[in-house]
């Protein structure tokens, strides 16, 4: 006891020893104060983990064009900033307004605080002069990019397809190397998307509001984020042109405040339980972020859980008498497993016309699979796992994407209903690249919970089985289904006329 004691004091003495130089050290590294700039909850751009980076880097790295100070200055992207250049001479010569153009230079410096916030990385080494410039020049690219590709697709569906060949059309868009290559300008497309290639939305939107000419303000354009989904409708996977962006926003107001506000509403109908669960409205971050509002559907619940198995595969769930079907007008990640619980039970008639009350039905919007897709689920979960931990959806798709294909035959199925349609070389290519997207991702709990238990629960009933089993051998489609029946017609008017037979015979009276 005596030489603890002797030990304490030893201890006590030798921190009394200390120098005034190590004890300032020490007071220096245990002051939590001195960490209060790392306020990490303003962060929105992030730079890719390294776990997942490593998987393939080429999909988070930009191609031809850099946004933002992550890439700025790199060699091989310098050859697009004479365009950058260009654009801004562009776009100074449309907004004709030298005084707006000052007054916007002196917002970004007053917000030059609050940009940096937005990065993870602060970039000490560049100065707020160099992080001032690059923003606007940034900023003014993408504005006169966004607005141009509005004109293009404005002239071009105007008028019909031979007028692109026309003097006056040629003319008009001469000077504009970027949109006349369209192979270049799907190329910067998939690059401003990318996570590391982002700057904050606010920029872009002040600059609209504020120097943008009132006579490019076209009627659909009733502020930036119209431009912008009008710009990006490329990767919307339920809507292929401008056009249909457009139409679908003209005729469902809810939808247009859902891309305006970001929200999700929950669902109406659900239990109790679902109450609360809505998330408080934000305008997007930037463009990474809005491209994520394209897939999330209005009423996504946020009912999040864990399943109590993982899901199994497409093939295992038709064995089970599932029908997937493909949806073309719900949004990407508006997943839904509907069965009546009675009717059901007899799933072999689910293939007659008119039937469908019968069937265990699997909806699923339906997925275009690209050459860019594999770059954009991987720049949207890297964003989630950064900025949405706790709301991972973009995750939870992919992870029950993943979990329905295994091998070659389960996308082959999938194909066959059309829930996937893809431009890559086979089928395994499919497989190949759903398996990847979910390594080192990290999900805790996922919005399907309880979707999964219900195809579990159902895939484990044996009748559900057996049924899937006489409906795949006797009931696969209409024809078949109609020769089963004839058949069963047939036996049973057998059975009648042996069973009348049998009786004249023993009682003839």
């Amino acid at each position: 006891m005596a030489h603890a004691d002797n030990n304490n004091t030893s201890c006590y003495h030798h921190a009394a020893s200390l120098s005034e130089t190590e004890f300032e050290m020490l007071k220096h590294i245990i002051d939590i104060p001195v960490l209060e700039d790392l306020r990490l909850s303003e962060c929105s751009i992030y730079t890719v983990p390294y776990n997942l980076r490593k998987v393939n880097e080429e999909a988070y790295t930009p191609q031809w064009i850099s946004i933002g100070p992550i890439h700025f200055g790199k060699q091989e992207l310098k050859p697009m900033q004479e365009h950058k250049k260009r654009y801004f001479h562009f776009f100074w010569e449309r907004v004709s307004n030298e005084q707006g153009m000052k007054g916007y230079k002196d917002y970004l410096e007053k917000k030059e605080e609050e940009i940096r916030q937005c990065y993870a990385d602060k970039f000490p080494s560049i100065s707020k002069d160099e992080l001032i410039d690059m923003i606007l020049l940034d900023a003014v690219f993408i504005m006169e990019l966004l607005l141009r590709n509005s004109c293009w697709k404005s002239d071009t569906s105007k008028h019909a397809q031979e007028y692109k060949q026309t003097k006056s059309f040629r003319q008009k868009h001469s000077d504009d190397y970027i949109l006349t290559q369209s192979w270049l300008s799907k190329d910067i497309t998939r690059d401003l998307i990318l996570l590391e290639n982002q700057i904050p939305f606010f920029v872009l939107q002040k600059l609209y509001e504020s120097i943008v000419p009132e006579d490019d303000k076209k009627r659909e354009h009733a502020s930036f984020v119209d431009l912008a989904i009008e710009y990006f409708a490329f990767y919307d996977t339920q809507m292929s042109s401008s056009d249909e962006t457009k139409l679908i926003l003209d005729k469902n107001p809810s939808r247009k405040q859902y891309y305006f506000s970001g929200s999700i509403r929950p669902s109406k109908g659900k239990s109790n339980k679902h109450k609360g669960s809505k998330e408080r409205c934000k305008k997007p971050k930037h463009f990474a972020d809005l491209l994520r509002y394209f897939y999330l559907p209005t009423n996504l619940c946020g009912n999040m859980g864990c399943a109590n198995h993982v899901l199994r595969t497409a093939t295992k769930l038709q064995e089970s008498g599932v029908s997937f079907e493909k949806d073309v007008k719900r949004r990407l990640l508006d997943i839904t497993f509907e069965k009546k619980p009675i009717l059901s039970y007899f799933i072999c008639l689910g293939c007659l016309p008119y039937l469908n009350h019968f069937k265990a039905r699997f909806r699923i919007p339906q997925l275009k699979v690209d050459h860019t897709t594999e770059c954009v689920f991987r720049n949207l979960i890297a964003f989630e796992q950064c900025h949405y931990p706790e709301q991972p959806y973009i995750c939870n798709y992919v992870s029950l994407i993943d979990s329905l294909i295994h091998t070659q035959h389960d996308v082959e199925l999938l194909v066959e209903k059309e829930v996937i349609v893809h431009e890559l070389g086979s089928d395994k290519e499919v497989a190949t690249l759903v398996n990847g997207l979910s390594k080192h991702v990290v999900a805790n709990s996922t919005c399907y919970c309880e979707t999964i238990n219900e195809l579990n629960m159902h895939y484990q009933n044996i009748w559900n089985r057996t049924m899937a089993k006489l409906w795949l051998v006797y009931f696969r489609d209409p024809w078949r289904a109609s020769s089963t029946m004839v058949g069963v017609v047939v036996l049973i008017f057998a059975i009648f006329q042996f069973t009348r037979a049998v009786r004249q015979l023993f009682y003839p009276s």
